[in-house]
């Protein structure tokens, strides 16, 4: 099991120093640092490559995260837009190869964050949906990357929102690089126990985000991280636990996650530090001991 951290934890863009990131992940004692895909498509081949160079000099393994907007999404009704998201996704997934990185995670099956006050017809994106991540999903295969569906709750999202409907998902699209991203903040929200959702995902579970019901980091709230571990290695997980918390509101990254206070009371970069060393104690003796 390897331990890792989203480069957000810290910033209040999307577009920050990678690098500075990657190193930074490595000092605290990381496995992994999570970089957000949305600045990428304007990153230069050589800036990629350097990336790709930094994370193997410090020993890190890259993983990316992304949001798709309205005219990314695979589940929508207008094949202009079907077109448009398949094409960024081609592309998306050329520069994720050429970075080195070998996931991708998110609403990568819709888009986020959902706009509700335009009608929802569920079974009607989920067939589209499934149709199309499969053509991707298949591309992705081929360059090397897993495609990690994320189950969102019920304000971000709304075709997939437990491990129950992830896995349905998952199993119809049927191919081999698309697994599950389950979020303990999402699933805090919507399954019934965390660790009967994990074993739902089981086998198809391809990365697991870390974070409290408040947004804070792993042991700085209420949820029950003994029965996560115990479902984790009841279904003998090897893959990456990744946490995500956002404790700092301004900026894009602030608004769009909804963080409207400061969620600790210390947010200067050697607190945060702290807490993210902290929090990876606890997250490698809780879930990851034998």
């Amino acid at each position: 099991m390897r331990f890792g951290i989203y480069f957000a934890y810290w910033e209040s863009e999307w577009k920050a120093d990678y690098k500075a990131y990657i190193e930074k992940a490595a000092r605290l004692g990381f496995d992994v640092m999570e970089l957000s895909y949305a600045p990428m498509p304007e990153f230069s081949q050589a800036y990629m490559r350097e990336l790709r160079a930094c994370a193997q000099a410090n020993g890190i393994v890259l993983t990316a995260g992304y949001g798709p907007v309205a005219s990314q999404n695979l589940s929508s009704p207008d094949p202009q837009i079907v077109k448009n998201a398949k094409a960024f996704f081609s592309e998306m997934l050329k520069r994720l190869e050429l970075m080195g990185i070998h996931s991708i995670g998110g609403g990568l099956y819709s888009y986020w964050p959902v706009d509700f006050s335009q009608p929802v017809d569920k079974a009607r994106d989920w067939a589209t949906g499934v149709k199309n991540v499969r053509e991707v999903a298949r591309e992705a295969q081929d360059r090397g990357v897993d495609f990690c569906l994320e189950c969102l709750n019920r304000y971000e999202g709304y075709l997939l929102n437990t491990a129950k409907e992830g896995l349905a998902f998952v199993q119809e699209v049927d191919v081999p690089s698309v697994k599950l991203l389950l979020d303990t903040f999402h699933m805090n929200i919507e399954e019934d126990s965390f660790y009967d959702a994990i074993l739902t995902a089981g086998k198809y579970l391809g990365r697991l985000h870390t974070g409290e019901a408040n947004r804070r980091v792993p042991g700085q709230g209420t949820l029950p991280w003994n029965e996560i571990g115990r479902a984790l290695r009841a279904i003998d997980y090897q893959g990456d636990v990744v946490m995500e918390p956002f404790v700092r509101m301004g900026g894009t990254i602030g608004r769009e996650i909804k963080v409207w206070r400061q969620i600790v009371d210390q947010v200067d970069e050697a607190a945060l530090d702290h807490d993210a060393v902290r929090a990876l104690q606890f997250s490698r003796f809780v879930l990851g001991r034998q």
